[in-house]
């Protein structure tokens, strides 16, 4: 089966299907909602979209009632420290069936295909219409053979992408960009018919690769607020219940700040949090603006500004106004991370070493002092602890680990804030 192409997650040798489709989705939605500030970018970032589109279209297409969820073996591939160009780690395929169903992957993948075809719906409608007829079969897939991902692939996939939070969100987010991408009024029934089992009722404080509640509630919020669509009024109310939980100040508010203002919600790989949030507050403050909107939080309101502002201290202290006057973006500021934990980056180039460096050989680079000789230009690492703490050491793969599902939001984030 071909499957060139597509994204490692990370700074591994792994193509995991759930976060590349995630990652695929992202960049779509930063496009669609904040394309127009792109400028001379625009084209570098629709082919960012088409190359991870590319890739997902052959994994769905393929093979009947099948999709590939993943290329190569992350348990054989992670003890190995290789460049890409040397790899040698088993590249087995694994896919989801009928009989071995991942509702969670496939409606990703078709959430990914349907904001993809909007990205490319005037440049390129022959490319557009293939992405969401594909999307609304792969959506069907997954609606049709429930269950998880990780129950049918076990160790293969966990615990590094397990669907910890179930496929019910990922049923409602395919749902509603199919939705978006097609006005097709059985999306939309679809939605007023599953919504309340799938999620819609709850409040949900965080937006992943693995929990797709809160960037769902945004998305159909839009809805209501340009089209005062009666059944997706739900939607606004939860997304103002999600959006005051990040401000303080209001009767909601509930996230954890650093002592340098940065949202904070795990040890591990904190910025991923940080930049949805950042693309969350933008894209509703865009939403509340342009149909004269507020967020309502008990008994006070939050305008867009407020939301905008929110979002400029994350987005800022990411570029190093923080209290370690740290640009956690490498490559750009006085001062970046200089140990990044990514197999490409910290070994030498085929260029300065054409000869082979063996699997176990490249445990030398992960261990050695020494700043990583490719400068991953544009990555956002893992980022600082909940005390604004950075340790900038490649072993420290929590804080210093770059990932796809990292900088796709910041994408759109970036491209507002230019303007």
């Amino acid at each position: 089966v071909d499957l060139v192409g597509g994204y490692y997650d990370a700074g591994d040798n792994v193509k995991f299907g759930l976060p590349m489709a995630f990652t695929t989705t992202l960049l779509a939605w930063s496009v669609i909602e904040f394309g127009n500030s792109m400028h001379n970018q625009i084209e570098n970032a629709r082919a960012a979209i088409k190359w991870g589109a590319d890739y997902l279209l052959k994994a769905a297409t393929a093979t009947p009632d099948t999709l590939y969820v993943q290329v190569g073996d992350a348990n054989m591939d992670h003890r190995c420290w290789e460049r890409p160009e040397d790899m040698d780690t088993p590249r087995n395929v694994y896919k989801v069936t009928a009989q071995n169903p991942g509702s969670d992957v496939a409606a990703e993948t078709a959430a990914a295909l349907a904001a993809a075809s909007i990205v490319f719906k005037d440049s390129n409608p022959s490319y557009s219409t293939q992405l969401l007829h594909t999307a609304m079969k792969v959506f069907d897939f997954a609606d049709r053979y429930r269950g998880s991902y990780s129950d049918s692939l076990k160790s293969v996939v966990c615990p590094f992408y397990c669907s910890y939070s179930g496929y019910h969100d990922e049923l409602l987010w395919g749902a509603s960009w199919i939705h978006t991408a097609s006005q097709n009024s059985t999306y939309l029934a679809y939605i007023r018919s599953n919504g309340h089992t799938l999620g819609a009722d709850d409040d949900d404080y965080t937006f992943s690769w693995d929990d797709k509640r809160a960037g769902t509630k945004v998305l159909l919020s839009k809805g209501f607020l340009e089209k005062r669509t009666g059944e997706l009024q739900l939607y606004k109310a939860h997304s103002d219940n999600y959006i005051c939980s990040l401000m303080p100040g209001t009767s909601n508010f509930q996230a954890q700040y650093t002592p340098g203002g940065l949202f904070y919600k795990a040890s591990e790989n904190n910025l991923q949090y940080v930049t949805t949030t950042a693309f969350l507050l933008l894209t509703y403050a865009k939403y509340l603006s342009s149909n004269g909107g507020v967020a309502t939080c008990g008994g006070s309101t939050v305008k867009a500004e407020n939301l905008i502002s929110q979002a400029k201290k994350q987005v800022d202290y990411v570029l190093g106004n923080n209290p370690a006057k740290m640009s956690y973006m490498v490559g750009f500021g006085q001062r970046y991370p200089q140990h990044v934990h990514h197999r490409g980056s910290s070994i030498p180039s085929i260029h300065a070493h054409p000869d082979r460096i063996a699997c176990s050989n490249g445990f030398q680079y992960l261990n050695s002092a020494s700043p990583n000789p490719n400068i991953l230009v544009g990555a956002i690492v893992g980022g600082p602890d909940s005390k604004d703490n950075f340790a900038d050491d490649r072993n420290n793969y929590q804080q210093s680990e770059p990932t796809t599902y990292i900088n796709a939001p910041f994408v759109g984030a970036l491209a507002y804030f230019s303007s």
